[in-house]
């Protein structure tokens, strides 16, 4: 039963780091053209072997 006294919080702070790191993807801006993104593939001029 003591471990739950370490797991539980142990978890939330987990849970609050996984929140904080959506919110702060959210907040610069990663998910606003995902449309484009999905149909940039299929667009004539793609390169799918870009020059190194």
């Amino acid at each position: 039963m003591t471990v739950l006294a370490y797991l539980i919080p142990i978890s939330l702070i987990i849970g609050g780091i996984g929140l904080m790191a959506f919110i702060w993807t959210i907040d610069s801006e990663q998910y606003d053209d995902p449309k484009g993104n999905a149909s940039r593939i299929l667009k004539p001029d793609y390169d799918d072997h870009p020059k190194k």
